[in-house]
């Protein structure tokens, strides 16, 4: 059965499980304070050319997001998100659940445009009743977004000006940043985010590790006690390790890039064997998500041999779904792929 339903079907690369036997039995202090999580924070400030920032490693996106921003907003504050935003439309509530809102604008291609938030904060703060209303803390975006789009330089240079001129901190999401780094037509670089954004994550969940997700901030250090924090959100893990060495792993001899780039490459045969068979796509992206329009019989076809991901019914007879790619996707897979459709 194939199987493109997401980018974390698969376990880890396997230079992260080598490197979990070859230091298995080497006694590290817990928490993160261990040898390999100090590597790994050492090597990814490099690779964002940004030294003073601050590097933690948590276990998963939903965990992250809900953590980050807790920890970026005062308990009368939201954050806003375009209202496709992963926070938004995909996490059951977890960021309402520790007390702050998620303050919805319109979505272009599932990003947020800078005149869409200066509209919004504008508003609030031409409000006469602004103290009685969820003031906007914080702005929430993701690269690549829940539709495979990607930010250009420019568009997260507009969002910065805003964010500046408000005094609010700007938090990118990359549960998915590797595959947006490495798709052909981007011109965003991790020196970029490090300039433009107050804090953001480099995904390894869906980027070739077990489980794992670096945030860094870097405009702005991390919050006071964020170990703390972090502590109790209940995700500080006492065996550190186990993030660390995927980290450590990721980031020796371009790893994470490489593995990233694998993924782009993929997808881009995957797109050219849908193009030859003739289907509708929903939305062009670059990078390793796919989502494709197909009749609901065509699609209950499809799924007796292969497994992919529902997305959305643009009307009663149609369904969009996606097919995703991913650092350990074959190329045998997806010309068994072309042969199914």
């Amino acid at each position: 059965m194939l199987s493109f339903a997401s980018d974390y079907v698969e376990g880890a690369h396997p230079a992260i499980l080598q490197r979990f036997i070859e230091t298995n039995l080497v006694k590290q202090p817990g928490y993160g304070s261990d040898e390999y999580t100090a590597s790994a924070k050492e090597k990814i400030k490099a690779a964002c050319g940004c030294p003073e920032a601050d590097v933690w490693l948590l276990t998963g996106g939903t965990q992250t997001n809900q953590i980050v921003i807790d920890s970026l907003l005062c308990s009368y504050e939201g954050v806003v998100s375009a209202v496709t935003g992963h926070i938004a439309a995909h996490e059951a509530g977890a960021i309402e659940f520790t007390g702050h809102k998620v303050l919805t604008v319109p979505q272009y291609a599932g990003k947020m445009r800078a005149a869409d938030l200066s509209a919004y904060l504008a508003a609030y703060h031409a409000d006469e009743t602004a103290e009685h209303i969820v003031r906007p803390g914080a702005v929430y975006i993701s690269h690549p977004t829940e539709y495979g789009t990607l930010y250009t330089k420019d568009e997260l240079k507009a969002l910065r000006v805003v964010c500046d001129e408000y005094d609010i901190p700007l938090f990118l999401d990359g549960a998915r940043l590797g595959y947006g780094l490495a798709a052909p037509d981007t011109d965003v670089t991790l020196h970029d985010l490090c300039e433009l954004c107050d804090v953001f994550y480099i995904g390894g969940t869906k980027v070739g590790a077990l489980c794992g997700e670096a945030v860094v901030f870097s405009r702005r250090k991390a919050p006071k006690h964020f170990l703390s924090i972090i502590k109790q959100h209940g995700a500080l893990v006492a065996k550190g390790r186990l993030l660390g060495i995927q980290f450590d792993t990721l980031f020796t001899d371009d790893l994470y890039m490489r593995i990233s780039r694998h993924a782009i490459e993929m997808a881009e045969l995957m797109r050219s064997v849908f193009r030859e068979k003739g289907y509708e796509f929903f939305m062009e992206t670059t990078t390793n998500q796919i989502f494709i329009t197909l009749t609901d019989e065509r699609k209950a076809e499809l799924e007796k041999e292969c497994v992919l991901s529902f997305w959305e019914k643009p009307d009663a007879e149609h369904t969009v779904v996606r097919f995703a790619t991913s650092w350990a996707t074959r190329e045998e897979d997806v010309l068994a792929l072309r042969d199914l459709l």
